[in-house]
């Protein structure tokens, strides 16, 4: 195991003990995609007599969900979540997020908004200043595909079709390289979102994390958004 690992994992673990202290054996936990989801996931498969099910935020999570032996709900048959534990491509000191690195990001933000809380957890290379060097996913409508890069482009983006690679919900992805720095997340995802063929895009800024576990080699670091405290 890699270095970046061994903190994803770090990451991971003190999520299990957060979560753990806010469930009962009737809760429903929302579980999110990628590397440091899948570290949450495994050990997550020791503990799940604490709590009643899973909702998946994609079918790769759902698989090694159930490979664990962790039941998975349909989304549509769950009225709420008591949280949702999810990584991220990088965050900022405000808890604006960028997501969707694996793909997943529309499904993310669905069972982001409806868990009570948002746990994030990263090593600390996702940790930065300003939010942008990491190429913003956006999920678009395939036929809008071509479109939505025009206008991208005249927002100052350089788009990259995902080439090979659809959504779960059978989508493309445009990853836009070069908008860094951007100075205000929750205007862009606005923005964004409101171009035609856009199904979503990656930024967390209307549902932006409650905690955040940063793992350091040294030491893990909790910060709790602003509003919450």
């Amino acid at each position: 195991m890699n270095k970046q690992d061994v903190l994803k994992k770090a990451a991971a673990q003190a999520a299990i003990e957060f979560t753990l202290s806010r469930v009962c054996k009737s809760s429903i936990i929302g579980i999110g995609t990628g590397s440091t989801a899948n570290h949450f996931i495994d050990l997550l498969a020791k503990c799940h007599q604490n709590f009643l099910g899973t909702v998946a935020s994609s079918k790769i999570s759902e698989n090694r969900l159930r490979t664990n032996g962790i039941k998975v709900l349909d989304p549509n048959d769950v009225s709420e979540l008591r949280i949702y534990i999810d990584g991220a491509d990088e965050i900022n000191s405000e808890l604006k997020v960028i997501k969707g690195g694996g793909g997943a990001l529309t499904q993310e933000k669905i069972i982001c908004a409806m868990a009570k809380e948002f746990l994030c957890i990263a090593d600390d290379s996702k940790w930065v200043k300003r939010l942008g060097k990491f190429p913003l996913p956006i999920e678009v409508i395939p036929m809008a595909r071509n479109k939505v890069a025009r206008e991208l482009v005249l927002m100052g983006a350089n788009p990259i079709w995902r080439q090979k690679f659809l959504t779960d919900n059978g989508n493309d992805i445009i990853d836009a390289h070069g908008l860094w720095p951007i100075e205000n997340p929750g205007a862009l995802e606005t923005e964004i979102n409101q171009i035609s063929g856009v199904v979503t895009n990656g930024i967390f800024a209307k549902n932006s994390p409650d905690t955040v576990f940063i793992a350091s080699p040294n030491q893990i670091t909790t910060h709790i958004r602003q509003d919450k405290t």
